[in-house]
């Protein structure tokens, strides 16, 4: 068994959409000083590597407390072709999605969709998955190492009506 880490370090600095607020990782307790290390975190739900669900751009959509873990993980393919969107299993794109292949991903329903860190979704594909209800993984790393076939996993924070979540996604295979 392997695992393959796709997911970007959170820090300071770390890329962020523009105009977003920037990612800050604060010190706020220090082993010398209170005994333990502790961290405070300032991020945005759609920083790093992250989900968005529907809720993020439809009004009424599904948040995250519509889904169960399972909805954040699954078989998963990377994409080469069309034939490679199939129902009811995830798919990874190390490409920009088109409006057309969206259309496709609309009418099959995969489970999911992952984009490489290499792009950011266009944000009228964005839009248009989420308004169809189809989970978006966004920011993922290390998609070169993947092989065709993998089980993902990219569970979310459980954020009370949450729009989206940073991940620690990862590939077992």
């Amino acid at each position: 068994m392997k695992i393959i880490d796709l997911s970007l370090s959170v820090h300071p600095g770390m890329f962020v959409y523009s105009g977003d607020p920037e990612v800050d990782v604060e010190q706020v307790q220090t082993l010398e000083r209170d005994g333990w290390n502790m961290k405070r975190l300032h991020i945005n739900g759609h920083d790093g590597t992250h989900v968005n669900v529907p809720i993020h751009c439809k009004a009424g959509g599904k948040t995250l407390d519509d889904y169960v873990v399972e909805d954040f993980c699954g078989e998963c393919v990377l994409y080469e072709s069309q034939e490679d969107i199939t129902a009811d299993t995830g798919v990874l794109f190390r490409e920009q999605i088109t409006l057309e292949l969206a259309k496709r991903i609309r009418e099959i329903r995969p489970s999911f969709v992952g984009l490489s860190a290499e792009f950011e979704f266009d944000i009228v594909i964005e839009k248009f998955l989420l308004q169809n209800d189809i989970l978006c993984f966004e920011r993922l790393t290390n998609t070169d190492q993947l092989p065709k076939k993998f089980f993902f996993h990219g569970v979310p924070l459980k954020i009370k009506e949450g729009d989206g979540s940073p991940i620690r996604a990862y590939a077992i295979y």
